[in-house]
């Protein structure tokens, strides 16, 4: 019998840097490695991985990281880990494809070797045979989405990562409906199931009615025409695309980020176009406007993106599109969470610039994560002993308790647990919460690696709350004057009275200070500028109850030695 752990370091009641880890019998297995992005609040934050500390410190034991699928948060965090440590990463042809370019982005190169390529048809033996892995393919809305499924001594460890059974998509249904009862028969001790979609009961719009929706849209349509989507969503920019080709359109594909993606699905062959269907955009200028009436523009990203290129569209900003009133905008993106505000104000800015907008209803636009009915279906394919919900905030990992209560699972057979909490199952039982490990989130800033810390946070804070107070001053450290100012400038700071009497009590703190410090023999420049620091912000909070950050610029200038260093070049 093994002994078996499970923790997450992410990905537990919350949306996001999904990054789970099994340890069976002292070896680690990681499964997915992603990142967050930032909610508005977090000031100059590009985006959020998870504290790695501890796989650093046990890197040894580390077997491997295996992969479900592309999306950045399931593998946006693999660079982090494989930087510092040779660890071999198992994944589909399509997600290595894409992980290369995002190792290539920050700049990590990774011994080839490292980098395995794995299928649904094939299994991984470790630890003497004593564990084995296998891969199962799952829909969801990116090519070669993959579930995990680790088979140990007590019975299969299921691992769903984002699926849905939606009889749209183009998976082989057959041969996963077979891995899956495989699993059964041979007992599943723990399946770790996502719970993003516990919440929704609603049914799937069908392909069809989504093809006629978008044939008639075009058919209709005499003018350019600009659709909004994720990238992500392959199939669906394939079938706009086979509509346009089939009206004699040319698609032109725009993106910031997107490419990465399309590419790939273009050369792998999930995404087909023939090239002379291409448009070939170039910046506007005075004879070029790309505005042709047979041009359909897909605008894609991921999360935000669509939304922030149709809001520079719409303002006339963007170098390739400037949207005008006869342009039909079709808007494809249902909001992520923490985007909902800005989609709202995106279709705003878009219906003062034309008002042939067209949304589609939900079931058209179906979510990419399991509901609550193929949640049940899942749990009753495998039958597993315990299930453990993940991928999904708390909210949602109830809602996953409440439908498997609904099929006979009890209470202690669906187990919530929160980043960093180790769970063991022994001689096939499950023990309870044994331990805990770091999880802490590291936020980084551009293509730095560190965290951005709590201290510059908590100063983009004030930043944007208050702002910030520059006083300067040009002072002789040898006659112990001031030659010049105190000079005052503030940023993002309003005075809500009188700027000349803000202004002198500001100096007149100033020279206070300056006194207790200008009569010693030689200055302390660093206690001088906490000192100056701490009075003005004492003094601003006093008075106007504010807390801007106060920057005291203290320049040592003797007047006299820079006249002889003046003369003396001269001379020279």
């Amino acid at each position: 019998m093994a002994k078996i752990n499970f923790f997450a370091l992410g990905g537990v009641q919350e949306n996001g840097k999904n990054l789970y880890v099994v340890e069976i019998n002292d070896r680690l297995y990681i499964l997915d490695c992603g990142l967050k992005y930032p909610t508005s609040e977090l000031y100059g934050v590009d985006v959020i991985v998870n504290d790695i500390s501890y796989l650093e410190e046990n890197a040894s034991r580390i077997e491997g990281i295996f992969l479900s699928h592309a999306h950045d948060d399931h593998i946006g965090g693999v660079s982090h880990i494989i930087k510092n440590h040779d660890i071999k990463v198992y994944g589909s042809r399509f997600t290595l494809a894409v992980l290369r370019e995002k190792l290539a982005e920050d700049e990590v190169v990774p011994k080839e070797d490292l980098l395995v390529t794995i299928t649904s048809r094939g299994s991984l033996s470790f630890d003497n045979d004593r564990v084995v892995i296998r891969f199962f393919e799952v829909s969801h809305n990116i090519p070669e989405c993959f579930g995990i499924a680790i088979k140990t001594e007590d019975g299969y460890l299921i691992y769903t990562s984002n699926y849905n059974f939606d009889q749209n998509s183009k998976i082989d249904y057959s041969h996963m409906f077979r891995s899956l009862a495989v699993f059964a028969k041979e007992g599943v001790l723990a399946l770790f199931t996502e719970s993003l979609g516990a919440n929704n009961e609603q049914s799937r719009g069908t392909i069809l009615e989504f093809k006629l929706r978008i044939t008639n849209l075009i058919n209709q349509t005499k003018k350019r025409i600009i659709f909004s989507l994720f990238s992500s969503d392959i199939l669906r920019i394939q079938q706009i695309c086979n509509i346009a080709i089939e009206h004699g359109k040319k698609i032109a594909i725009i993106g910031r980020k997107t490419q990465k993606i399309v590419n790939q699905a273009i050369n792998l062959g999930y995404l087909t176009i023939p090239e002379e269907n291409f448009a070939n955009l170039r910046y506007i200028d005075d004879k070029n406007k790309n505005d042709d009436d047979d041009l359909v523009v897909l605008v894609t990203g991921e999360r935000h993106e669509p939304y922030f290129m149709l809001q520079r569209m719409a303002r006339g900003v963007d170098r390739l599109i400037r949207m005008e009133a006869s342009d039909t905008v079709v808007v494809l993106t249902n909001p992520y969470l923490g985007t909902e505000k800005m989609a709202a104000r995106t279709l705003d800015i878009i219906y003062h610039v034309t008002s042939n907008v067209k949304t589609f209803n939900q079931n058209l636009l179906p979510e990419p994560n399991a509901n609550r009915e193929e949640i049940k279906e899942m749990i009753n394919i495998l039958k597993p002993k315990y299930v453990v919900p993940v991928i999904g905030e708390y909210r949602h990992q109830y809602a996953l308790r409440i439908v498997a209560n609904c099929i006979g699972y009890t209470d202690d057979r669906v187990l919530l647990i929160d980043n960093g909490d180790i769970i063991t199952f022994e001689k096939g039982k499950y023990v309870g919460i044994t331990g805990d490990v770091p999880c802490a989130e590291v936020l980084i800033d551009g293509k730095a690696f560190k965290d951005v810390g709590d201290v510059v946070m908590r100063d983009r804070e004030l930043l944007a709350d208050d702002g910030v107070i520059l006083v300067s001053a040009n002072i002789n450290p040898r006659t112990k004057t001031i030659i010049i100012g105190p000079e005052i400038v503030t940023k993002g700071f309003s005075f809500s009275m009188d700027n000349d009497e803000i202004n002198n009590k500001i100096k007149q703190t100033f020279y206070l200070v300056s006194s207790k410090y200008l009569i010693s023999k030689f200055i302390n420049w660093s206690e001088f500028k906490t000192a100056l620091k701490n009075e003005i912000s004492h003094l601003i909070y006093k008075e106007m109850k504010r807390s801007p950050i106060i920057i005291p610029v203290l320049i040592s200038t003797d007047i006299d030695a820079l006249k002889k260093t003046i003369v003396a070049t001269k001379q020279e």
